[in-house]
């Protein structure tokens, strides 16, 4: 399929690897030129690099803090003005409601709340003046099904779908379409970590954690950061024009529900 977004030009963040990675490279196969961010320089520049020789696409890599105000004007300043925005950063740790104190919950919001719209007031206006935008916030499936240990993220996500839900609505009009993509447990380093602490603490191998890890969804696997992606690029493309505020769920149909 065509998805009619070639020579558009998108900030993708968090695109060093994982699941940003995997939005970045489907994107470029879309002929999209890409402005990459991350905080670690050589993995960045590795996989812009291996976009470029792919795809032969333009990308530019900006290595800076996304959720910092410093880190951010210099990405929106390499980025000028965007068609596509896929906003993406790092979940805060894990733990318990008695561990979390005030300042914990502000790096939260941070990081997963206020950096994206930070993002969507920067470039909202020139997508609106253009008639023509999309956005698209890499959130997570803790969205539609709490995860407890999770709070933190919990908390910082759920605040920004209430503020794309009524701002997607407010600019849908001008021909720019903003939706959420919410990942269940894909093949990333925090699954793995993550799979990694299960097995310390139930005495059994990496292999055998993952195994189990695997069988309670109803694939019997966990996602890829390719599959991701490709719904991302379609998220961007020409054919989503009505969607709209949407919370797409990708976890293999982890959560159980009617509608």
């Amino acid at each position: 399929m065509d998805l009619g977004i070639s020579g558009k030009r998108a900030l993708v963040c968090a695109s060093s690897k994982g699941l940003g990675r995997g939005c970045a490279m489907a994107l470029a196969e879309a002929g999209v030129n890409l402005v990459l961010n991350a905080r670690g320089a050589e993995a960045l520049e590795a996989t812009a690099q291996e976009i470029r020789d792919t795809y032969d696409v333009e990308v530019t890599a900006v290595p800076a803090d996304i959720t910092s105000e410093e880190g951010r004007a210099e990405v929106l300043e390499a980025a000028g003005a965007l068609d596509i925005l896929v906003t993406n950063a790092g979940g805060p740790p894990p733990g318990v409601w008695s561990d979390w104190d005030r300042e914990d919950f502000i790096k939260a919001l941070d990081a997963n709340m206020l950096t994206p719209i930070a993002l969507m007031k920067a470039q909202l206006p020139g997508m609106m003046d253009r008639g023509w935008g999309r956005v698209v916030n890499i959130t997570s499936a803790s969205v539609r099904s709490p995860i407890p240990i999770l709070g933190l993220s919990n908390s910082a996500r759920a605040g920004l779908t209430g503020y794309v839900a009524g701002t997607a609505r407010q600019v849908a009009r001008y021909g720019v379409n903003i939706n959420n993509l919410l990942p269940g447990s894909h093949d990333t380093d925090r699954i793995r970590s993550m799979t990694e602490a299960t097995a310390k603490r139930e005495g059994i191998a990496f292999e055998e954690a993952a195994k189990k890890r695997d069988a309670a969804n109803p694939t019997g696997r966990i996602g890829t950061a390719e599959e991701f992606g490709q719904t991302c690029a379609f998220m961007c493309s020409v054919h989503a024009g009505f969607m709209v505020g949407q919370n797409i769920l990708l976890d293999g149909g982890a959560f159980n529900s009617t509608v």
